[in-house]
């Protein structure tokens, strides 16, 4: 059983130390840390685990760490426990800036530990569902919708929401970003509100990501269009629609979808799927997934490379947002 202990008691801090407890016959929760001590004691209090006065004590203790503060702390928490020659979970985004992210990177290569992102989003059970179907999609595009919520505001648009779409395309799509154009609104807060990039890929693949925290309703929608396939992920409500398209052969169906594509050519049977979704707890399996990566000592399937790749293409997109803005 693994001991692990949480950085962090804020909204998702909370989520994960009710999934830990709930989770153990993996994990011995040891206890968890944060800096605002009045909420430590009703934390405390409320889910009966020990609160640790600094976050050095807590790892000492712990055979690993989620880390769950916020933005601009992970670097130097995640340090800590890595330097300690603990594993992490750490939420994303990975750190505030890409400099910190490859320093995280470079130190996990070096304590030889297992470092998994919070991308929860691969481990929505949509996306899952979908997964299958998906082969070299050549255009996607993105819309991730919100309610607006002080809490992320801390770090732009592209950071807290947007960075969501940019890891999953980067494990659909396995080619190299060719060139980023981008834009962006700050409206409420400090920082960018709303984006909009477009990622071209060396393999031809375009990808539009549209987020926007201050939206009146969410909408987490990805679409994927192949060749003879469109393939829809609605994160939101974890479901997935496929439509695949297949010539017709011999005479067809009366009730058949049938898709008239001219004089010479031949006809297309439009095939309509919905596939079975195994409704799951997507913070719960990633959980489930990090203590396998830890006991098999095994590369997490979303890894610290991950996500400083997640990273780098966000920075590249608040760079060319930054240029539009600068005119």
């Amino acid at each position: 059983m693994l001991k692990i202990g949480v950085a962090g008691a804020g909204h998702l801090g909370k989520i994960h130390i009710k999934i830990l407890k709930e989770l153990s016959s993996l994990y011995e929760l040891v206890g968890f840390y944060d800096a605002n001590q009045t909420l430590a004691k009703e934390v405390e209090k409320s889910f009966g685990v020990t609160s640790f006065e600094t976050v050095e004590g807590l790892i000492d203790q712990v055979d690993c760490l989620a880390v769950v503060t916020a933005t601009l702390s992970h670097f130097e928490v995640s340090k800590c426990a890595i330097q300690a020659r603990k594993h992490v979970f750490i939420e994303k985004p990975l750190t505030e800036t890409i400099e910190e992210a490859k320093k995280l990177q470079r130190l996990v290569q070096e304590a030889d530990v297992i470092a998994q992102v919070g991308h929860v989003e691969r481990f929505n059970p949509g996306f899952i569902a979908a997964r299958k179907y998906l082969d070299r999609p050549m255009f996607i595009e993105t819309h991730r919708l919100a309610q607006f919520n002080p809490r992320g505001t801390d770090v732009p648009v592209v950071l807290d929401l947007m960075i969501h779409d940019l890891d999953i395309i980067l494990s659909v799509v396995k080619s190299n970003v060719k060139k980023v154009s981008a834009s962006g609104v700050s409206v409420i807060s400090d920082s960018h509100d709303i984006a909009n990039a477009r990622v071209e890929f060396d393999n031809g693949c375009v990808a539009n990501i549209t987020a926007s925290r201050i939206s009146l309703k969410n909408m987490r929608k990805t679409r994927f269009f192949q060749r003879d396939a469109y393939i829809s992920v609605d994160f939101l409500n974890k479901a997935a629609e496929v439509f695949e398209m297949e010539d017709v052969k011999g005479e067809p169906d009366p009730f058949d979808l049938i898709l008239d594509l001219g004089e010479n050519k031949p006809k297309k049977k439009i095939l309509i799927d919905k596939p079975d979704i195994t409704q799951t707890n997507a913070i719960q399996e990633e959980l489930i997934c990090f203590h396998k990566c830890v006991v098999e000592h095994k590369q997490s399937p979303v890894s610290i490379d991950d996500g400083v790749a997640a990273m780098d293409l966000a920075h590249k997109i608040l760079g060319e947002m930054s240029k539009v803005y600068l005119k």
